[in-house]
């Protein structure tokens, strides 16, 4: 059964609903935009692109499972969420 989103009447409401909810429950509802972005910002974006170093982590089976859990609902490659976690870990403790 696909489900169909709901008409919110504010701006909480609508919040609330997609923190407790999915949004892959209801990909029949989207429809695909087309985004431009300006050159000289697209530019800047581009460049900006961190350069990424492969590091090897042994991690118990559930840590895994458990990550990726938290990534779908966050709607996220598992990855990138690991590198965010860091990220915040490593600003909290400089």
């Amino acid at each position: 059964m696909v489900k169909k989103i709901p008409e919110f009447k504010t701006e909480e409401e609508e919040a609330r609903f997609w923190d407790e909810h999915d949004s892959t429950e209801f990909i029949e509802d989207f429809e695909p935009v087309d985004i431009s972005v300006a050159p000289e910002l697209e530019e800047e974006i581009l460049n900006k692109r961190e350069l990424k170093k492969p590091v090897t982590l042994r991690l118990a089976p559930y840590q895994i499972d458990a990550v990726k859990k938290i990534a779908i609902k966050k709607g996220l490659p598992y990855q990138t969420l690991i590198r965010m976690w860091i990220t915040e870990r490593i600003k909290t403790e400089v």
